[in-house]
């Protein structure tokens, strides 16, 4: 065995093993939640569920309902994809406009006005919630889903922006000019020659939007009402329901059911994701 391949042999036992340390938890919580809680109590974390099942996911998801108050997942699961898909389609399009914009029909000011988007980026997410609050009552649309969406949309606006203008200042001037000097308008040149050209970054903010909007926890809790509140609320009422017995694996099938629309965006769309990013994402 020559020197080359003891070195891949090293490196892919090395990966191998953080691999599996990182995969430990999911692979915990996968088990726990087949089993009843009888082999939760008696058996060791890492141990095969004997007659694996699905009754935990299904009270998980359904709950034990008091008249109309369930502790189930299903109605914030219901109420996050209302949030998510129009707060990400919505806060995708704002974002590829502006970066259209910046990159390609500058103006005066327009660097200043990037650099004030820029600071929405790193500007902490606690400092708004007073004033956005102030802002959806004065809208008459505080603890609703509206609210929520439009918080999720303004808050996404810095990062799409971002993300589209770095990718624009890549695509040839020329292809703009020419359009322009054959007498298409702004939003011709937008629709029929940018969008087209737009499909990684597309997809590596559609990406981005969806999962922090997904597993968002603050504005969630701060901007929701009663019937509005998102996945990530529902989760943290369920696992801090007090009872007689903890159930530890309704708590795991709990989890994973929150965390399945962002691991099936992940592993639907993962490839596209990286070569979004390669493309241009975060250069600039």
């Amino acid at each position: 065995m020559n020197r080359l391949t003891i070195h891949r042999v090293m490196l892919w036992a090395a990966l191998l093993v953080f691999a599996a340390w990182f995969l430990t938890p999911m692979y915990v919580m996968v088990v726990t939640s087949l089993k009843d809680m009888a082999q939760v109590r008696e058996g060791s974390l890492l141990s095969l569920p004997t007659a694996p099942g699905f009754a935990s996911w299904a009270k998980a998801w359904s709950g034990a309902c008091t008249g109309t108050d369930c502790r189930g997942l299903q109605p914030y699961f219901i109420n996050s994809l209302a949030m998510a898909i129009p707060a990400v389609a919505i806060s995708t399009l704002i974002g590829s406009v502006n970066g259209y914009v910046l990159s390609k029909w500058k103006f005066r000011g327009s660097e200043f006005m990037f650099a004030l988007l820029l600071f929405g980026v790193f500007m902490p997410m606690q400092v708004v919630l007073l004033p956005m609050s102030q802002i959806l009552g004065w809208l008459g649309i505080a603890s609703s889903l509206y609210g929520l969406i439009l918080v999720h949309v303004v808050a996404g606006i810095p990062s799409t922006t971002l993300f589209f203008r770095n990718y624009y200042i890549g695509l040839p001037d020329e292809l703009i000019k020419a359009a322009m000097l054959d007498g298409a308008s702004f939003w011709q040149i937008f629709r029929r020659i940018v969008l087209p050209l737009s499909t990684p970054i597309m997809v590596v903010t559609l990406i981005w939007q969806f999962t922090n909007i997904w597993n968002d926890f603050l504005y969630g809790v701060v901007f929701s009402g009663a019937d509005s509140k998102p996945i990530t609320v529902g989760l943290n009422n369920l696992a801090n329901t007090s009872s007689s017995v903890k159930e530890y694996n309704v708590d795991m099938a709990a989890a994973l059911i929150a965390a399945l629309p962002t691991l099936l965006v992940y592993v639907v769309a993962g490839k596209y994701f990286v070569r979004g990013l390669t493309a241009g994402a975060v250069k600039g």
